[in-house]
């Protein structure tokens, strides 16, 4: 029989004491945010963990009073352009403490955007590295575009503002070009957005018609709204599509590692339509040009058969002995209609004939 035991309620209160015993003070705590809920109530109740080679190593549960989470929401928004969100690192002073009924738990009163803007930054700068280390920056740069891309395959959300801008100004050209596009939708933001556009990506490789290019627009959003297009699958994916990609993602200050990796971009998803706008305009230009030329080149070898024709035509005019009688000569010619050219071709008593300008007299030698 044991005698000696603890009651559950003991042993949570010895528990309390020592981990509040060791935190009497505030502490500093960098963790990934697993999950986020802000209640109706005004609190906000946080999951937070710690990976280490892609295996959670720690797990704890933190929650932000209404009274601070107003006021942390609005200076957290205004420092980094966005909420706080799954996936996020975050640098937090929390207050630790520990309760019978509900364990261990985190009381945030201060959030650093700071770090969490620098996080995202360095994850940036990691996924370059990768890229170039596998040869991937420049890859789709030593693709083929087409001359005239007109079968476009666009990832985007389909009630995206960006989206609706780009075909409106596609469709409405000056010119009247007309052009085919397929819409592959796709999450364009938060931790889902890698796999949903990569899955676009490979719905378009796997049309049953190709594609003449790959467009990837977003319109503008915060820095932490667009972090997903420096993600490393994502630009992966980007980079061995074998079909030329354009991205036009966020506003004209923003570049991301998609964008570099891409076989070209532009500031925003109009721009974007201009691309393919002028490769049609230029090309109608060229035509045209072709059939300026070619009309005046026509209109030359005209004219100078026209020329030549006209001296041809002088010519012979001078040679016609018409031309020659006008001018007060004769030509005799004996019965037979030959020219006589001397005087001994005619014996005595021979019929000729001599013609003037103006009529024939018929003669006989004496």
């Amino acid at each position: 029989m044991i005698e000696q035991y603890l009651d559950l309620a003991e042993l949570q209160a010895q528990l309390r004491e020592e981990i509040e015993d060791s935190f009497p003070e505030r502490v500093w705590v960098r963790a990934e945010i697993a999950s986020v809920q802000a209640k109706a109530n005004g609190h906000c109740y946080l999951d937070l963990s710690q990976s280490e080679q892609g295996r959670i190593v720690a797990k704890a549960k933190a929650v932000i009073w209404r009274s601070r989470y107003l006021p942390l929401r609005a200076y957290f928004r205004e420092a980094t352009g966005g909420d706080l969100a799954p996936g996020m690192e975050v640098l937090l002073r929390v207050q630790v403490s520990y309760s019978e009924l509900y364990g261990l738990t985190l009381t945030v009163d201060e959030i650093e955007p700071r770090f969490t803007l620098g996080a995202a930054e360095l994850q940036r700068r990691r996924t370059l590295e990768k890229l170039a280390a596998d040869g991937l920056l420049d890859r789709q740069k030593g693709l083929e575009p087409a001359l005239l891309p007109y079968r476009l395959a666009v990832i985007s959300a389909r009630d995206a503002a960006g989206y609706g801008d780009f075909r409106r100004h596609l469709e409405e050209n000056a010119y009247g070009f007309v052009f085919e596009v397929e819409l592959f939708e796709a999450t364009m933001q938060g931790e889902e957005a890698p796999a949903s556009i990569v899955d676009a990506l490979e719905r378009v490789e796997c049309a049953p018609e190709p594609f003449d290019a790959v467009l990837l627009m977003r319109g503008g959003g915060s820095a932490l709204d667009l972090a997903c297009f420096d993600d490393y699958g994502l630009c992966f994916a980007i980079a061995n599509c074998p079909v030329p990609v354009y991205t036009a993602i966020g506003h004209d200050r923003d570049f991301h590692v998609a964008d570099q990796v891409a076989y070209d971009f532009a500031k925003t998803p109009t721009a974007l339509a201009d691309r393919f706008i002028e490769a049609f305009a230029a090309e109608d230009e060229r035509i045209t040009s072709f059939s300026t030329r070619l009309r005046l080149a026509f209109l030359g070898k005209v004219s100078a058969m026209e020329m030549r024709v006209e001296a041809l035509g002088e010519r012979i005019r001078r040679a016609d002995p018409r031309g020659v009688l006008a001018r007060g000569y004769t030509l005799v010619t004996d019965a037979k209609g030959v020219v006589v050219k001397s005087a001994g071709q005619l014996p005595a008593g021979a019929e000729f004939k001599v013609l003037f300008a103006d009529g024939t007299v018929t003669a006989v030698v004496q």
